[in-house]
């Protein structure tokens, strides 16, 4: 739980950038991103692998 303790003479919106900035640092958002785009561990090694061919067919070539 965030608790962001408003001064005195501290306009709102600048509380509301502390809390912002506060709440971006702990991670929720991207956990919460993270885990509705659930992939399981083997289909995420497979297109890893895809990823790697494509990469290696297109770039590496242009070394030799």
């Amino acid at each position: 739980m965030l608790i962001i303790n408003v001064k005195e003479n501290e306009s709102i919106d600048k509380a509301l950038k502390r809390f912002k900035k506060k709440f971006e640092k702990t991670g929720v958002v991207k956990e919460l991103r993270k885990r509705m785009a659930f992939e399981k561990p083997s289909v995420e090694r497979r297109t890893e692998v895809i990823r790697a061919t494509y990469k290696q067919k297109m770039y590496g070539n242009l070394e030799s």
